[in-house]
C-alpha cells in the first residue's frame, strides 16, 4: 500500500500516534487529527508540537469529516468501534497505525530501517540508538514511544526526529503484535517477558518478526533461548548478554565514585570496554550492551564508540529525578508499568537510596492489572526489603469498555493475605501526599511509576515545588 496523501488520526494525542503524525507530515502528507484528551494541560507539550508542525486538530466529535475530508483514518488498537470519528467516517477507509508506518517506510528511498522491540526497554533503546547515531554524524530519522530529551523542540515533541541520513530507527510494538506489519532491514529484540502474552506465545511472534527481518538480528540470550530454533536464512545474527558465548558480553555493572559503570567484552577481538552509563541500573548496562551490538551489526562500530553511547541525555519519564519533598525525600518519575520494569526500576532506585524506598504505582488499566497482578506480586516478593513500601494508586481509566475490576484496593488485600511486606492502597493522590509528608525523611526515595497518564509527571513536579 502506498503512503496515503491525506489522513486523519483518531486519537492523535497518544505517544505513538502523535509521533507517526509528525512523521507523515514531514513526508508531505496532509495530516489532521482528533483526541478526547486534547485540552488536558498534561498533554499540552504533544498537542502544541502537533500544531507547530502544521497539523490540523479537531474535537473528537466527528466534525473533522466535513472539513478535513481525509482519504483514510489512522487508528490504534486502543480506539473502539463506537468512537464518534468512526461513526461519522463510516465510508472512509481505515488503516492501523502499524500499517501506515509500514507504508511510510516503503516510501523512504534508500532507507536502512532498524526496528527495536522487546518486553522492556524498547523506547529507551530506540531513543538511545538514534541519539548515538546522531552523535556519530549519521543524522538518522527516529520514531520512538517516548519524548527524547535531546530531540525535543518547539516543533517536534521528541518522539519523532527528522533526518537526512539513511538510517531510520523505530520502535516496534509487541503488545498488540502489530510489529508483524513491518519488514525491517535490521531488528533488535531486547528481551522477552509475559507483559501482554505468555512467553511461549510471544516467542512465536518474535520468531515471525525475525523471518520478516532481511539483513540482521541483534537479540539477547533470553530471547534466543525462548525461541529455541532460530529461523534460517541469510540474515546475520548477533547475541548480547552476560554469557560467554555472546558476541557482546556484560562482564560487570557497578557504581564507581557515585557513577554507574559497565564493563563489556567484544568477543570478536577480546577487547574490554569500560562504559560510563548515563543512568544507573543493571538494565541500563544491558541496554548499552545492545547499542554496542547494534552498532557492530550495522557496520558502524569503531574504537571510541562508547563515548557517544555514554552521552545519551535520556527520555522523558524514564527514571527522571524531579527534586525533593519538603521532608528531604528524593522524588523520581518513571513510566514503568509491568512487573519486570517495576522490579528493575525499584532495584535501580535502591542503588541511590540510603533510607526507605516508597514505590508508588498507578496501574494503567483494569485489564492490565488483572493480567499482571500475580506476576507483579512474585517480583515484588523477590526484591522488596524491610525498608521498602509499595503503594497502589487508583487504576487509571482512560475511557472505553472495561470491567472496572480488580481495583487497586482489592489487589492489595490479596497481597496482604500472602505476605508480611508492606503493601498499601490510597484512594487519591492527595491522601498519598499526606502519608508521604509525615512518613518520609532525608535519605528516602519516592518512586512514582505508571503508564498512559501524563499527569503523573505533572503531579511529581508539583510535589517538589
Amino acid at each position: 500500500m502506498e503512503i496515503p496523501s491525506k489522513v486523519h488520526f483518531v486519537g492523535i494525542g497518544g505517544i505513538g500516534m502523535s509521533g507517526l503524525a509528525q512523521m507523515l507530515k514531514w513526508l508531505d502528507c496532509d495530516v489532521s487529527g482528533s483526541d478526547r484528551d486534547m485540552d488536558k494541560p498534561e498533554n499540552a507539550r504533544i498537542i502544541n508540537s502537533l500544531r507547530n508542525c502544521g497539523i490540523k486538530l479537531y474535537p473528537q466529535d466527528g466534525s473533522y469529516a466535513a472539513k478535513a475530508k481525509p482519504d483514510f483514518l489512522v487508528y490504534s488498537t486502543a480506539i473502539e468501534e463506537d468512537n464518534p470519528d468512526f461513526k461519522v467516517g463510516s465510508g472512509i477507509g481505515r488503516i492501523h497505525r502499524a500499517e501506515a508506518l509500514a507504508s511510510a517506510i516503503l516510501s523512504m528511498k534508500d532507507c536502512v530501517s532498524v526496528a527495536v522491540t522487546g518486553t522492556c526497554g524498547k523506547t529507551t533503546v530506540t531513543s538511545w540508538l538514534a541519539e548515538t547515531l546522531a552523535r556519530m554524524g549519521h543524522d538518522p530519522v527516529m520514531l520512538s514511544g517516548g519524548l527524547v530529551n535531546s530531540f525535543s523542540s518547539a516543533k517536534y515533541a521528541g518522539n519523532f526526529r527528522p533526518g537526512k541520513g539513511c538510517y531510520f530507527v523505530y520502535e516496534a510494538d509487541e503488545s498488540d503484535k502489530s510489529l508483524l506489519a513491518f519488514k525491517p532491514d535490521y531488528s533488535v529484540i531486547l528481551n522477552i517477558g509475559n507483559d501482554h502474552y505468555p512467553i511461549r506465545e510471544l516467542a512465536e511472534v518474535f520468531k515471525k518478526f525475525i523471518v520478516n527481518t532481511s539483513k540482521g538480528v541483534v537479540t539477547d540470550e533470553t530471547v534466543k533461548d525462548s525461541i529455541k530454533e532460530f529461523p534460517g536464512g541469510k540474515r546475520a545474527r548477533m547475541i548480547f548478554g552476560p554469557g560467554k558465548s555472546s558476541e557482546w558480553r556484560l562482564v560487570s555493572y557497578k557504581i564507581e565514585n557515585n557513577e554507574p559503570v559497565a564493563e563489556l567484552i567484544r568477543n570478536k577481538t577480546g577487547e574490554l570496554i569500560k562504559l560510563a552509563l548515563p543512568s544507573p541500573g543493571h538494565h541500563n548496562a544491558l541496554n548499552a550492551l545492545s547499542i554496542m551490538a547494534s552498532l557492530e551489526m550495522l557496520g558502524l562500530y569503531k574504537k571510541g564508540s562508547e563515548k557517544h553511547v555514554s552521552s545519551f541525555e535520556g527520555v522523558w519519564r524514564r527514571f527522571n529525578i524531579k527534586g525533593r519533598l519538603p521532608s528531604g525525600a528524593l522524588v523520581i518519575d518513571d513510566y514503568a508499568h509491568n512487573p519486570e520494569k517495576i522490579a528493575s526500576c525499584m532495584k535501580t532506585a535502591r542503588e541511590i537510596t540510603t533510607g526507605k524506598l516508597f514505590a508508588v504505582f498507578q496501574p494503567h488499566g483494569f485489564a492490565p492489572l488483572k493480567f499482571m497482578k500475580d506476576n507483579l506480586f512474585k517480583e515484588l516478593e523477590k526484591i522488596m526489603t524491610r525498608k521498602d513500601k509499595f503503594a497502589f494508586l487508583p487504576v487509571f481509566y482512560a475511557g472505553g469498555t472495561t470491567s472496572f475490576s480488580p481495583t487497586s484496593e482489592q489487589v492489595v488485600l490479596e497481597y496482604r493475605l500472602d505476605s508480611s511486606k508492606e503493601y498499601f492502597s490510597f484512594d487519591s493522590r492527595k491522601e498519598l501526599e499526606k502519608y508521604l509528608s509525615s512518613n518520609t525523611s532525608s535519605g528516602d526515595t519516592v518512586l512514582v511509576m505508571g503508564a498512559r497518564d501524563n499527569s503523573l509527571s505533572t503531579w511529581t513536579e508539583k510535589m517538589v515545588e
